[in-house]
């Protein structure tokens, strides 16, 4: 199935004109339906189905608590200035809000299809009116047990106003009628999101049934000398200014003052059973303040992101085939010893085909190391009982000087965090939080030991978080390194973010706000240079999003002038590729499948066609977006060791030859599914059995003659 992102594309487009820009919202709404469309994807074992149709659910409501938030808010506002495609706030949030609710009936509708799919498999999820009579029995049990104490239902009358209903909130609404008597009242049951949204049903199978059913059955219970009259269900999405900090920022700061004065967690958007009676609609809408385009009917169940919980272990014939990480045979060369491997040359690591554990290790190694004096880290996401803690504490509590860098502002992770940075403090940390109005979200190890007579620093620099769970299932890059001009700009960087002054000029280094955007734009003018003079040509970038205007006007030139360039984009791209006389040259791929792409890779030919010795190779932190670029710590690192450079060249070779998990960008916003055929090649496939990419393939991948016709099955 074809993607839109928009419906309209003229003949040509003027290279000034705004519609040359897909818009930032509806190119994220498309991704999120490629993710649904996994959860289409029979290939995949039937619990992987289940859990895309869970992450799909899940990022759609991040979507609204953030983005829509902040669109809501600045036509709330009254800001009416159009986005870089030439959208008012307004026009945007209308097609937000029809785009979103087809979204949310094609979940419901792929939901439909799994539950008939579990129940063939022997995984059953069931109605009131299927349930047994035993199991009946021992679910009025489990109702006074386990429900009962932890239930608190609400009437609705003068003396009991409606109440808050907090964000995420799931609700029963009810009409309830006093016997022998003819007003109604109604009332609120709502359900603890700490309790399983599914109860499995005593015996040997597996039956399962809602948490919302088995209230239902017993709702006499909770309103004894009433009649209920009808039942509906509800849930609450609400903004706030710590959700929107992040992800919105670009929204807030058109209406920062208004946004001060509005009443925080406005209802952005409610959900509700599509045979909800339109008077207990009326009751529901009033009580929780909601405008009329948050509502969404829908048929189906509630709350899809919960259907995780439906994901057995006890299942793993319909779970992927377990992968186990290779631990990095750069490091077991030399028993080990992270150190010792880095001084002999750089290596990369590609996770999470190779282990996290050698970042970990490397950490450990240094806490333990009596010659090492210093260690300095960036921490902007890691887990809960996170071995990259610990072994800062440990370092901490063995005398070395350590400096945590923590940012508090990670969307979702602020709580996490000001834990981490207490624990880290009172271990003897020197926990600093950087910026007020900069993010971190550079990523770097550095460790200073005392070697001989001189100090040798070591760094470790990442395109992902120093995060052990996400890192087995996000695809990242890490580079190890004790290059000497490396180290010393890393030294630089973090005494920009824990000093006051602005940076020292870097040696190889580029960072943002200060140099990354000029440095791109710089090799991109080289390119576009080399192909004047009649050379080839080329850029490779691989990253999550690609928003930035001004980047994007850049490859625009680049393609004019006969630049190639590919690009592997997982999510948001506002670039249209193949429109003739703007970006003819280009194309835009997104892969979605088992592991989430999220490395930041870019290489320019540099007077050669890629891949090739002379490219200009570079890892990042940064996605090409205004926020990135503009109100961030990033950093971008040229890879100068040749067989990183080569492996990091092949890696993208590899992504640009996937056909069973690639969409194509369209002019029009389309996103074209390149195969449906189960054989076809797989980068994921690939890179699981073949993680140690040590040398470069003899046979290149030539990527210009990349087939994007999509096979049929």
């Amino acid at each position: 199935m074809d993607i839109k992102a928009d419906n309209k594309l003229p003949a040509s487009i003027k290279p000034n004109s705004p519609e040359r820009f897909v818009n930032r919202e509806l190119s994220w709404l498309a991704f999120n339906e490629r993710v649904l469309r996994e959860a289409e994807n029979k290939n995949h074992p039937l619990f992987e189905q289940l859990r895309f149709l869970s992450i799909s659910a899940n990022n759609l409501n991040e979507f609204y608590m953030v983005r829509v938030a902040g669109l809501r808010g600045q036509v709330s506002a009254g800001v009416d200035l159009p986005s870089q495609e030439g959208l008012t706030p307004h026009q945007q949030l209308d097609l937000v809000n029809a785009r979103g609710g087809e979204l949310m009936r094609s979940q419901q509708k792929c939901w439909g299809r799994l539950t008939k799919t579990l129940a063939s498999e022997g995984i059953h999820v069931v109605e009131a009116g299927d349930l047994l009579f035993g199991e009946k029995r021992w679910l009025k049990q489990y109702f006074l047990d386990k429900l009962f104490p932890v239930l608190s239902p609400i009437a609705i009358d003068p003396a009991h106003p409606f109440p808050f209903l907090p964000n995420l909130g799931f609700s029963m609404v009810l009409e309830l009628k006093k016997r022998r008597q003819k007003e109604t009242l109604n009332a609120l049951v709502p359900l603890p999101h700490l309790i399983d949204r599914f109860i499995k049903l005593p015996g040997d199978g597996y039956r399962f049934i809602s948490l919302e059913n088995v209230v239902a059955l017993h709702i006499n219970r909770l309103f004894p000398g009433f009649k209920v009259m009808e039942v509906g269900l509800c849930r609450v999405l609400r903004d706030s200014d710590i959700e929107i900090e992040e992800e919105a920022e670009d929204l807030v700061r058109l209406y920062e003052s208004a946004l001060k004065e509005r009443r925080r967690g406005s209802v952005i958007r409610l959900t509700i059973n599509h045979d909800m009676s339109p008077d207990l609609r009326s009751f529901l809408v009033h009580g929780v303040n909601a405008a009329p385009e948050t509502v969404f009917a829908l048929k189906g169940l509630l709350g899809l992101a919960d259907t995780s919980e439906l994901v057995l272990k006890h299942r793993p014939d319909l779970l992927f085939q377990p992968f186990a990480p290779q631990f990095p045979e750069r490091v077991l060369d030399f028993g080990g010893d992270c150190f010792e491997a880095i001084k002999r040359k750089d290596f990369m690591v590609h996770h999470p085909y190779e282990s996290f554990d050698v970042v970990v290790q490397f950490l450990f190694q240094a806490a333990n190391d009596p010659d090492v004096i210093a260690i300095k880290q960036t921490l902007y996401r890691t887990s809960d009982n996170s071995p990259i803690i610990a072994a800062l504490i440990l370092a901490a509590e063995a005398g070395k000087s350590v400096t945590a860098l923590v940012e508090v502002k990670a969307r979702f992770d602020e709580e996490r965090n000001i834990r981490w940075a207490r624990d880290l403090e009172r271990a003897g940390v020197q926990v600093v939080y950087g910026f007020i109005h900069l993010k971190t979200h550079a990523k770097i190890s550095y460790v200073v030991r005392r070697e001989d007579d001189k100090y040798q620093t070591y760094c470790h620099w990442g395109t992902g978080n120093y995060h052990p769970i996400t890192a087995r299932i996000y695809t990242d890059v890490s580079l190890f390194t004790c290059d000497a001009a490396l180290c010393r700009d890393a030294a630089r960087l973090f005494n920009f973010t824990t000093g006051t002054a602005g940076p020292d000029a870097m040696e190889k280094l580029a960072i943002s706000p200060v140099s990354l955007r000029e440095r791109l734009i710089h090799h991109i003018d080289l390119e576009i240079e080399h192909a004047r003079k009649g050379g080839p040509g080329s850029i490779w970038v691989k990253m999550n999003s690609l928003v930035d205007g001004e980047i994007i006007d850049a490859l625009y030139k680049a393609s004019k002038a006969g630049v190639k360039i590919h690009l592997v984009i997982r999510g948001i791209c506002c670039l249209r590729p193949g429109i003739p006389g703007l970006s003819e040259n280009i194309t835009v791929q997104s892969i979605v499948g088992r592991y989430l792409e999220h490395a930041r890779v870019i290489c320019f030919g540099n007077g050669a066609k890629l891949p090739s010795k002379q490219a200009s190779v570079f890892i990042s932190s940064a996605d090409w977006m205004p926020r990135n670029l503009n109100r961030r710590v990033e950093t971008l690192v040229p890879v100068e060791d040749l067989d990183v450079h080569w492996q990091i060249q092949e890696i993208m070779a590899i992504n640009l030859k996937d056909k069973k998990q690639s969409w194509m960008l369209q002019a029009d916003g389309e996103y074209r599914r390149v195969s449906r055929h189960p054989n076809s090649f797989c980068a994921h496939t690939f890179f699981m059995e073949h993680p140690d990419m040590l040398a470069p393939a003899a046979d290149a991948v030539e990527v210009d003659d990349f087939d994007e016709t999509p096979d049929l099955p």
